[in-house]
């Protein structure tokens, strides 16, 4: 099982939630067929959108890919992304500042952002572990104290 992240605005990131997939690199399948049934994705958003959206730098979903390969889609006569179907865990948005110092993806926390311009790239077990432990454990206390 391999780990990634996903750069994608936060109002594209909802889109795919509401759909159950991804899109990635601007609807190209590059990235998307290197990815397996049962990798799990991060999305981070830099933006609210793109691409003239408020700043948000935070993580906004997180899911498992659940198909074995890419498929195209029409969402105007000239444009035909690629997609991959994914189930998306109940999660909260998590600004990516606190994690920084916690994550080894991040060479350089001067230029922490640079690695994100690649849109789709892998991230280890313990990266993945960080992001999703501060996404879900909000989730988690608002159940306790619900219940």
């Amino acid at each position: 099982m391999t780990n990634w992240i996903n750069t994608v605005s936060r109002a594209h990131v909802e889109r795919g939630v509401r759909g159950r997939f991804t899109q990635a690199n601007h609807g190209k399948p590059h990235m998307l067929r290197k990815m397996a049934r049962g990798d799990w994705i991060i999305f981070y958003s830099p933006r609210t959108d793109f691409p003239d959206g408020q700043p948000l730098q935070a993580f906004t979903a997180i899911g498992q890919v659940v198909d074995d390969e890419p498929y195209q889609v029409e969402m105007t006569p000239d444009f035909h992304p690629w997609r991959r179907n994914v189930d998306f865990l109940e999660c909260a948005e998590t600004p990516i500042r606190p994690l920084i110092e916690h994550l080894d993806f991040i060479e350089d926390t001067s230029r922490w952002g640079y690695r994100f311009r690649f849109g789709v790239f892998r991230i280890d077990d313990h990266d993945f572990e960080v992001i999703r432990s501060a996404m879900t454990q909000s989730v988690r206390q608002e159940t306790t104290v619900n219940t």
